[in-house]
């Protein structure tokens, strides 16, 4: 097994480990699980090699911010040419473009020797972060595509038959090589759509009086629908989604399908449209500047329960209220320091900040009230479990007056009154909670408001 995979699991440190992962090779370890260096010869005793490595998206040259870069997966494959002997069954296990299992096979047939035989399968992994271990041992299905040959369907029973020794039959689903490749894109586009549609209409909401969370219950209840990726939010983030999604998008405009491409491009857009909205609904909410001001950003993981940080809302939030001016304290219970300095230090986030800006404005705070203290608002990202359970009456007597909390994470749901009755201006994501007058350089009232419908209406 070359990894770790780009999107089972996140990368060291420690903390970063999935729930339940740690006691799952605490009880395989030196039983049925080992670890190794020695790449060639954990290649030469294998029947099967899975490929688990990385698939970033390329950052320079043709496809720049779109295609996958398939380096990792060539570097792999040749490894493998290279060092095997006898039958080799090869599973493509990384989140791949379609057809990318023909370029492995293509390495293969140009290195194979007279003793030498490969299989290539594709086996994308459905595992979602946070719930891995869970996803691993309860899967919705397995999915493997290989060739039609007769060789091809062997390689295919083969794979199959180590999934069912904990695996439903009637949950392996067996396809072509291609199927197989593209059903991954499909699966994380279809995902990353269903977020974009609830978090369009959650824009509606708060300019109609509608709550997004009525809106997603009331169409998830037709069985259709499903209430599955209806949680309005700042918009999704983490390796799989916006990668696939753009990949998606990149293929579509490679096979001149440019209709299909600019229909996902959308779903990227409104992904964008939805963090930029809540920065900017902050700064208006704090009398339109954020200059010098101390704002708590709660959550910095892309979502709860993992310490991956790959295209984090938190990341381009923060992003934007720096551009501002805003000083921003952070606190995340699993993401190191490090980490965030770095992420908010990329060039490509920083308009060309440097990092020596970025430690200027961040502060990392140990715990979440230090993060609070003398704040003028918080703002939850990530929808961490602890942050409903905070005593915001302490947290309010530490802060500056008015003070304001933005749940980006609709976690605050059903404390709502209480936080009011204690004195925060709540705002939160596709609804209206506190009754309040924008902030307009004029006496005139926004164009949202005037078209509801007034109060007084004659009989």
């Amino acid at each position: 097994l070359f990894g770790p995979s780009c999107s089972s699991f996140s990368p060291p440190p420690s903390t970063n480990l999935q729930p339940g992962l740690q006691e799952v090779v605490e009880s395989c370890r030196g039983v049925n699980l080992f670890f190794s260096t020695d790449i060639d010869s954990a290649i030469q005793d294998a029947d099967l090699v899975f490929i688990s490595v990385n698939t970033p998206t390329k950052t320079f040259g043709i496809g720049k911010g779109r295609a996958a870069d398939l380096k990792y997966i060539e570097a792999c494959a040749r490894r493998i040419a290279d060092v095997s002997t006898g039958c080799k069954i090869v599973v493509e296990k990384s989140t791949v473009p379609v057809r990318a299992a023909e370029s492995i096979r293509r390495i293969f047939n140009a290195n194979t020797k007279s003793t030498l035989s490969f299989q290539v399968l594709s086996n994308p992994e459905f595992l979602a972060e946070g719930t891995a271990i869970s996803d691993l041992k309860n899967p919705d299905r397995v999915l493997i595509g290989g060739d039609e040959s007769p060789e091809g369907q062997c390689a295919i029973e083969a794979l199959r038959g180590i999934y069912q020794h904990w695996v439903p039959k009637d949950k392996i689903i067996t396809t072509n090589t291609w199927s197989s490749e593209l059903s991954k894109l499909a699966a994380n586009a279809f995902l990353a759509q269903r977020i974009s549609s609830i978090n369009s209409i959650s824009a509606l909401c708060e300019v109609t009086g509608a709550d997004v969370e009525e809106v997603a219950h009331a169409i998830g209840t037709d069985q259709r629908i499903g209430s599955r990726f209806l949680k309005a939010s700042v918009g999704f983030g983490g390796s799989c989604f916006q990668k696939d999604v753009l990949n998606l998008v990149y293929l579509c405009e490679a096979l001149n399908l440019p209709e299909v491409a600019r229909y996902w491009q959308q779903v990227i857009e409104i992904n964008d449209y939805q963090r930029q909205r809540f920065s900017s609904r902050i700064i208006g909410c704090l009398f339109n500047t954020v200059t010098d001001k101390k704002i708590a950003l709660l959550g910095f993981a892309f979502k709860k329960n993992t310490g991956d940080t790959r295209e984090s809302s938190s990341i381009y939030i923060s992003r934007y209220l720096m551009d501002e001016g805003a000083r921003l304290h952070i606190y995340d219970p699993k993401v190191k320091k490090e980490q965030i300095i770095q992420d908010l230090s990329q060039p490509t986030l920083s308009h060309g900040e440097d990092a020596q800006r970025v430690s200027q404005l961040v502060t990392i705070a140990t715990d979440p009230y230090s993060a609070c203290e003398n704040a003028h608002a918080i703002v939850i990202c990530t929808e961490w479990d602890m942050f409903k359970e905070l005593d915001y009456e302490r947290i309010y007597k530490a802060m500056l007056k008015p003070a304001f909390i933005f749940d980006g994470r609709r976690i605050l749901d059903s404390l709502h009154d209480q936080l009011q009755h204690i004195g925060f201006q709540v705002e939160t994501i596709g609804k209206r909670v506190s009754q309040r007058i924008p902030f307009t350089g004029s006496n005139e009232i926004s164009k949202p408001e005037q078209l509801l419908p007034s109060k007084k209406l004659k009989q």
